[in-house]
């Protein structure tokens, strides 16, 4: 019990006995309106947007020394490293610079004004050439919001990738 009154049958009659008992009411009270936050903010938390995207099998990878870029241009020009490459010389381009490992993994960045579908279709390029192996690349946020305005731009970093699937 919270408290209780007894008579004191000794001298002094003032002391009064410590209750040792927890009381759990207001941890209760609490606890229901922490549930009732909770129950309120859990529907505002999920996203309804129908998107109809490509299915992945996307797992973080390493960086090799010497990485492969493949670069789309706000122009949808391609560029295979730092030189400028025809789309229907592609294949060629990258057996010449894979030396015709198509295990190895490619790396693939766009500027953020390409549109999805040209840059879906630059993956779909890969597949059919036989590259199976496909990383897109971004910025880190952070490093981009530290750097001064008038610095250049950090410095690419592997993204979660986009792993192709067999045909």
């Amino acid at each position: 019990m919270a408290g209780g009154i007894r008579e004191s049958h000794g001298s002094g009659g003032d002391d009064l006995v410590e209750n040792h008992e927890i009381n759990v009411t207001p941890f209760i009270d609490v606890m229901l309106v922490l549930l009732i936050i909770f129950m309120v903010a859990a529907p505002l938390a999920t996203v309804d947007v129908n998107v109809d995207l490509p299915v992945s099998n996307a797992t973080p990878v390493q960086r090799p020394d010497q990485p492969i870029y493949l670069t789309i241009q706000p122009d949808l020009t391609v560029n295979l490293g730092n030189d400028p490459v025809a789309r229907d010389q592609l294949q060629q381009a990258l057996d010449a610079q894979t030396g015709g490992d198509r295990e190895q993994r490619i790396f693939l960045r766009a500027d953020k004004v390409v549109a999805y579908g040209d840059l879906m279709e630059t993956m779909n390029e890969l597949r059919r050439a036989g590259y199976l192996k496909i990383a897109l690349i971004g910025l880190e946020s952070a490093a981009a919001a530290a750097a001064p305005a008038d610095a250049p731009a950090a410095a690419p970093v592997a993204a979660p990738t986009a792993q192709g699937t067999t045909p």
